[in-house]
């Protein structure tokens, strides 16, 4: 089994940075695929970034527009998401989850996921 933690969500005003960490244990994700979605107040979840297992390959959402990036440390289970120049549209619940099908925009190739982390952008 394994276990996804979050951390790094908070209340900030427009133009912040933010970088969003997810930490597995359970076991070890160096060769599973990593990706972070988020879910707005009333709307679906959608994808926001994936990155594969070597984290040489990252993968983005149109709507990302060069202002967030994934990465991710093996040898500490920790994947990131740096999010530059936040607006208020970015307020959601950010989640990550893990995937044997590195790279995939779709939640359902998605087999385990955090509890997700709280951002909230204030114009």
């Amino acid at each position: 089994q394994v276990q996804l933690v979050e951390s790094g969500g908070g209340l900030v005003q427009a133009g912040s940075s933010l970088r969003l960490s997810c930490t597995a244990s359970g076991r070890t994700l160096s060769t599973d695929g990593m990706g972070w979605f988020r879910q707005a107040p009333g709307k679906e979840r959608e994808f926001v970034a994936a990155i594969g297992w070597s984290g040489i390959n990252a993968y983005y959402a149109d709507f990302v527009q060069g202002r967030f990036a994934i990465s991710r440390d093996n040898g500490k289970s920790t994947v990131f998401l740096n999010i530059m120049n936040l607006q208020p549209e970015d307020t959601a619940v950010y989640y990550c989850a893990a995937t044997h099908r590195s790279g995939s925009s779709s939640s359902l190739d998605y087999n385990y996921w955090g509890q997700g982390t709280q951002v909230a952008v204030s114009s």
